[in-house]
């Protein structure tokens, strides 16, 4: 028996903190087990509990709990729950499809291979004909197909926006911290035909959001789960109470806080190793986040001028524009993505706006905005003085875009970068354009998401602007801002007696 810095004896908790399900009259859990044991995959008495409550089934013999939620600290074994949920869908229920997803294609792959190892010592063991597990692969996934009965399981890496490939009998979601909530919208409505016809579920399990501004079904499924109402989730959260805000709060180095939060402390996680690396070389937050599984405090948009009725009537997928363009370029806060935006005019008179480039990282944009510059001479390029993407300025000066020499007389494809006050006037034509139903957008999701997910900041005298601080991945929307002010103050198409309709 391992012992604290004390002395005393220090054993993994075999129950959550919090675990909430509906009641049930029956599981697969013991069949399950059995069969896991056979393929020399032994579970704790804590993921002998899990899968009891995850093969649960009610008098109706379908599964009682519809989602199920681990919520778990690394390397205590969750990955054993799935391999065991899997073997059980396969060899025990007959079901006929079950997605594996990660979050990263090297987590999917590792995973595929343990599974391999467990099917082989099925074939060893008689469970399984020798040769009925037949590896295979597709688009973007690897898999398995068992031959005598058409059954297959499929691990596949998410991918941004992905989600609608995911339906099948069984979906787990490994790493649900990065699961977004357009891939949960996709795949919910696939889900539900398959209640009617079969037995349907869908597994998640994770550490806690990597922040407060991600994470938003974990968030949800959270509120679900700790209120104890919900009639078909499983929610088992293993982390302590509190927040990564209030840590002052918590202590971080009380062995009987490792324990609780970590049951295979004792047995795959050492106190030693805990104390002796863990605790000393992580930060607080890490330390407190990764092993004691705290959660950060969810950071919720407040709502912003533009509701989500008013941005959706102003979406039109086949706007085109037409003349003069100005583009913006932006930068997320953490530097993760960047994006570029044009800002145009359509023949009927009304704002074109459209995200022409997000992707990951920052080494793209210099050259991507020179072949920008020269296809379609912009009256300008705005980048925003005081936000991430003015570490691009120096770079883009070095290839020949830079701020007009005077002011009063810029030039054609110059860099406009703007003070606080243009950020300011950025945003209120921004919104009064979306108000005054006078733009259209190509109902682009990341452009959609950004404004779902942005928040408002003061920035002096009354005026306002797009608030970094607790909003989520906002670069697109903070682009299409900056092409919006560059048009006007550039090309100055401003009418002032114009039609009430634009400006």
């Amino acid at each position: 028996m391992q012992t604290s810095p004390l002395g005393l004896p220090v054993r993994g908790a075999r129950h959550p903190r919090v675990n909430t399900h509906p009641p049930y009259v029956d599981s697969y859990g013991p069949e399950a087990i059995e069969l896991a044991q056979i393929a020399g995959l032994f579970l704790d008495p804590w993921q002998q509990d899990s899968l009891t409550l995850m093969l649960a089934i009610g008098e109706d013999g379908k599964f009682t709990c519809l989602e199920c939620a681990e919520i778990l600290g690394r390397q205590n074994g969750k990955s054993a729950i799935l391999e065991a949920r899997v073997l059980a869908g396969m060899i025990l229920l007959g079901e006929k499809l079950i997605i594996w997803t990660a979050h990263e294609v090297k987590t999917a792959l590792e995973l595929f291979g343990r599974l391999g190892q467990l099917f082989e010592a099925l074939e060893k063991a008689g469970v399984l004909e020798p040769g009925d597990i037949k590896v295979s692969s597709g688009n973007g996934y690897h898999g398995f197909l068992r031959r005598s009965t058409g059954q297959r399981i499929k691990f596949i890496a998410r991918s941004k926006g992905s989600g609608r490939g995911f339906s099948g009998d069984v979906v787990i979601v490994d790493e649900a911290y990065a699961y977004t909530r357009a891939q949960q919208d996709a795949l919910m409505p696939t889900m539900s035909a398959r209640t009617v016809t079969g037995n349907p579920q869908i597994i998640y399990a994770s550490s806690p959001p990597l922040d407060g501004e991600s994470g938003e079904v974990l968030y949800a499924l959270r509120e679900r789960g700790e209120s104890g109402t919900d009639p078909s989730l499983l929610w088992r959260d293993w982390g302590l109470a509190g927040d990564l805000d209030n840590l002052d709060k918590i202590d971080l180095g009380s062995p009987a806080n490792w324990a609780a939060t970590n049951p295979a402390l004792g047995i795959r996680i050492t106190v030693k190793w805990i104390q002796d690396t863990e605790y000393r070389a992580m930060s607080p937050a890490g330390f407190a986040r990764e092993r004691l599984c705290i959660w950060p405090v969810q950071i919720k948009a407040e709502g912003g001028p533009i509701s989500p009725e008013l941005w959706r009537d102003l979406a039109d997928k086949d706007s085109r524009r037409v003349g003069d363009v100005a583009f913006g370029v932006a930068i997320a806060k953490n530097r993760r993505y960047a994006a570029i935006a044009v800002c145009g005019r359509r023949a009927d008179g009304l704002l074109h706006w459209e995200i022409i480039a997000h992707a990951p990282g920052t080494h793209w944009l210099v050259k991507r905005l020179v072949k920008l510059r020269k296809k379609h001479d912009p009256v300008a390029i705005a980048i925003d003085a005081r936000g991430p993407a003015a570490s691009v300025i120096a770079a883009l000066n070095k290839v020949g875009i830079r701020e007009p020499e005077d002011p009063d007389q810029p030039q054609r494809g110059d860099l406009a970068v703007t003070s606080g006050a243009d950020m300011g006037a950025a945003f209120g034509l921004f919104v009064d354009a979306a108000v005054q139903l006078a733009a259209r957008h190509r109902d682009q999701l990341q452009l959609s998401n950004a404004l779902a997910g942005a928040t408002v900041r003061e920035i002096g005298d009354g005026a306002q602007a797009w608030g970094r601080k607790g909003s989520a991945e906002i670069s697109c929307l903070e682009a299409v801002t900056l092409a919006t002010w560059a048009l006007d103050t550039r090309a100055h198409l401003l009418v002032e007696d114009g039609p009430p309709n634009l400006w």
